[in-house]
Protein backbone atom coordinates (compact mmCIF):
# COMPACT_ATOMS: atom_id res chain seq x y z
CA UNK A 1 0.00 0.00 0.00
CA UNK A 2 1.46 3.24 -1.24
CA UNK A 3 -0.19 5.91 1.49
CA UNK A 4 0.11 9.77 0.79
CA UNK A 5 -0.56 10.60 4.53
CA UNK A 6 1.92 10.67 6.66
CA UNK A 7 5.45 9.65 7.66
CA UNK A 8 6.13 7.46 10.63
CA UNK A 9 9.66 6.80 12.16
CA UNK A 10 11.61 4.11 14.49
CA UNK A 11 15.16 4.09 15.35
CA UNK A 12 16.18 1.96 18.20
CA UNK A 13 20.07 3.07 18.72
CA UNK A 14 21.88 3.92 21.91
CA UNK A 15 20.03 1.35 24.70
CA UNK A 16 17.03 3.32 23.57
CA UNK A 17 13.70 3.14 21.01
CA UNK A 18 12.15 6.06 19.42
CA UNK A 19 9.53 6.70 17.58
CA UNK A 20 8.12 9.62 16.08
CA UNK A 21 5.63 10.83 13.25
CA UNK A 22 4.73 13.99 11.21
CA UNK A 23 1.40 15.94 12.11
CA UNK A 24 -0.09 16.32 8.50
CA UNK A 25 -3.50 14.88 7.50
CA UNK A 26 -3.88 15.12 3.87
CA UNK A 27 -7.52 15.21 2.11
CA UNK A 28 -6.52 14.19 -1.50
CA UNK A 29 -4.10 17.42 -2.07
CA UNK A 30 -5.86 19.33 0.68
CA UNK A 31 -4.20 20.15 3.75
CA UNK A 32 -6.66 19.83 6.34
CA UNK A 33 -4.81 19.77 9.78
CA UNK A 34 -1.39 19.95 10.36
CA UNK A 35 -1.09 18.85 14.26
CA UNK A 36 -2.44 15.50 14.14
CA UNK A 37 -0.71 12.82 16.48
CA UNK A 38 -0.52 9.69 14.75
CA UNK A 39 2.02 8.27 18.36
CA UNK A 40 -0.07 6.57 20.71
CA UNK A 41 1.39 4.91 24.16
CA UNK A 42 -0.59 1.46 24.86
CA UNK A 43 -0.64 -1.23 27.47
CA UNK A 44 0.32 1.25 30.54
CA UNK A 45 3.53 2.90 28.24
CA UNK A 46 4.98 0.10 27.71
CA UNK A 47 4.21 -0.79 23.90
CA UNK A 48 4.02 2.72 21.28
CA UNK A 49 2.88 2.88 17.78
CA UNK A 50 2.82 4.90 14.91
CA UNK A 51 -0.08 4.78 12.02
CA UNK A 52 0.29 5.86 8.97
CA UNK A 53 -2.99 5.75 6.31
CA UNK A 54 -6.77 6.77 6.93
CA UNK A 55 -7.35 7.69 10.56
CA UNK A 56 -10.19 6.31 11.39
CA UNK A 57 -9.24 3.12 9.78
CA UNK A 58 -6.08 3.15 11.84
CA UNK A 59 -8.19 4.03 14.65
CA UNK A 60 -10.13 0.98 14.85
CA UNK A 61 -6.96 -1.34 14.65
CA UNK A 62 -5.24 0.45 17.03
CA UNK A 63 -8.52 -0.66 19.61
CA UNK A 64 -7.82 -4.36 18.27
CA UNK A 65 -4.23 -4.29 18.86
CA UNK A 66 -5.00 -2.81 22.57
CA UNK A 67 -7.16 -6.13 23.15
CA UNK A 68 -5.09 -8.36 21.22
CA UNK A 69 -1.69 -6.78 23.69
CA UNK A 70 -4.50 -7.49 26.80
CA UNK A 71 -4.70 -11.23 25.75
CA UNK A 72 -1.31 -11.46 25.06
CA UNK A 73 0.89 -9.18 27.75
CA UNK A 74 4.38 -8.86 27.13
CA UNK A 75 4.31 -10.77 23.92
CA UNK A 76 3.88 -8.15 21.56
CA UNK A 77 5.24 -10.28 18.66
CA UNK A 78 2.20 -12.79 18.96
CA UNK A 79 -0.23 -10.30 19.60
CA UNK A 80 0.39 -7.80 16.57
CA UNK A 81 0.76 -11.52 14.40
CA UNK A 82 -3.05 -12.20 16.16
CA UNK A 83 -4.01 -8.72 14.82
CA UNK A 84 -2.35 -9.08 11.27
CA UNK A 85 -4.33 -12.75 10.64
CA UNK A 86 -7.54 -10.98 11.99
CA UNK A 87 -6.87 -7.87 9.51
CA UNK A 88 -6.44 -10.51 6.67
CA UNK A 89 -9.30 -12.67 7.22
CA UNK A 90 -11.83 -10.14 8.71
CA UNK A 91 -14.28 -9.25 6.21
CA UNK A 92 -14.81 -5.75 7.75
CA UNK A 93 -11.08 -5.61 8.45
CA UNK A 94 -9.71 -6.32 5.73
CA UNK A 95 -10.53 -3.19 4.06
CA UNK A 96 -8.92 -0.87 6.41
CA UNK A 97 -6.18 0.97 4.65
CA UNK A 98 -3.87 1.93 7.13
CA UNK A 99 -0.14 0.56 8.69
CA UNK A 100 1.10 0.11 12.04
CA UNK A 101 4.67 0.86 13.29
CA UNK A 102 4.88 -1.01 16.84
CA UNK A 103 7.81 -0.57 19.56
CA UNK A 104 8.74 -2.26 22.77
CA UNK A 105 11.81 -2.42 24.58
CA UNK A 106 12.57 -5.51 22.67
CA UNK A 107 10.95 -5.31 19.28
CA UNK A 108 10.45 -3.05 16.38
CA UNK A 109 7.47 -4.63 14.06
CA UNK A 110 5.16 -3.41 10.99
CA UNK A 111 2.20 -4.78 11.06
CA UNK A 112 0.34 -4.45 7.63
CA UNK A 113 -3.37 -5.88 5.88
CA UNK A 114 -1.69 -8.46 4.30
CA UNK A 115 -1.01 -10.41 7.78
CA UNK A 116 3.01 -9.18 7.07
CA UNK A 117 4.38 -8.75 10.62
CA UNK A 118 8.06 -7.92 9.46
CA UNK A 119 10.71 -6.99 12.73
CA UNK A 120 13.79 -4.48 10.53
CA UNK A 121 17.27 -6.35 11.22
CA UNK A 122 18.45 -3.16 12.09
CA UNK A 123 15.65 -1.32 14.33
CA UNK A 124 14.95 1.07 11.88
CA UNK A 125 11.43 1.16 10.50
CA UNK A 126 9.44 3.79 8.39
CA UNK A 127 6.08 3.98 7.17
CA UNK A 128 3.75 6.09 5.06
CA UNK A 129 4.52 8.56 2.45
CA UNK A 130 7.71 9.40 3.83
CA UNK A 131 9.42 6.42 5.32
CA UNK A 132 12.04 5.72 2.57
CA UNK A 133 13.06 9.01 2.83
CA UNK A 134 13.39 8.98 6.43
CA UNK A 135 14.87 5.24 7.07
CA UNK A 136 17.32 6.77 4.55
CA UNK A 137 18.45 10.05 6.74
CA UNK A 138 18.43 7.55 9.88
CA UNK A 139 20.69 4.90 8.86
CA UNK A 140 22.90 7.64 8.14
CA UNK A 141 22.57 9.74 11.00
CA UNK A 142 22.92 6.15 13.29
CA UNK A 143 26.29 5.31 11.35
CA UNK A 144 27.96 8.99 11.80
CA UNK A 145 27.28 10.72 14.15
CA UNK A 146 26.41 10.52 17.84
CA UNK A 147 22.62 11.78 18.54
CA UNK A 148 19.94 10.02 20.71
CA UNK A 149 17.16 7.95 19.12
CA UNK A 150 14.73 10.38 19.59
CA UNK A 151 17.24 13.02 18.28
CA UNK A 152 17.78 10.99 14.98
CA UNK A 153 13.75 10.36 14.60
CA UNK A 154 13.30 14.18 14.94
CA UNK A 155 15.87 15.40 12.31
CA UNK A 156 15.42 12.33 10.04
CA UNK A 157 11.72 13.29 9.84
CA UNK A 158 12.46 16.63 9.43
CA UNK A 159 14.67 15.91 6.07
CA UNK A 160 11.86 13.56 5.13
CA UNK A 161 9.77 16.75 5.33
CA UNK A 162 11.39 19.00 3.04
CA UNK A 163 11.26 16.34 0.35
CA UNK A 164 7.54 14.39 0.95
CA UNK A 165 5.03 16.70 0.71
CA UNK A 166 2.77 14.84 2.68
CA UNK A 167 5.08 14.86 5.39
CA UNK A 168 5.01 18.67 7.70
CA UNK A 169 7.83 19.54 10.55
CA UNK A 170 4.99 19.08 13.23
CA UNK A 171 6.64 16.07 14.81
CA UNK A 172 6.00 14.18 17.96
CA UNK A 173 8.50 12.04 19.12
CA UNK A 174 8.55 9.22 21.97
CA UNK A 175 10.97 7.34 23.83
CA UNK A 176 11.27 3.92 25.27
CA UNK A 177 14.48 3.07 27.51
CA UNK A 178 16.06 -0.82 26.60
CA UNK A 179 18.14 -1.07 29.34
CA UNK A 180 16.90 -3.01 32.40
Amino acid sequence: MRSHSTTILTVRHGGKVAIGGDGQVTLGTAIMKADANKIRRLLDNKVITGFAGASADAFALLERFEAKLKDYPGNVPRAATELAKDWRTDRALRRLEALLAVVDVKHTLLVTGNGDVIQPTDGILGIGSGGNYAVAAARALVAHSSLSAGEIVRRSLEIASGIDIYTNTQIVVEELSCET
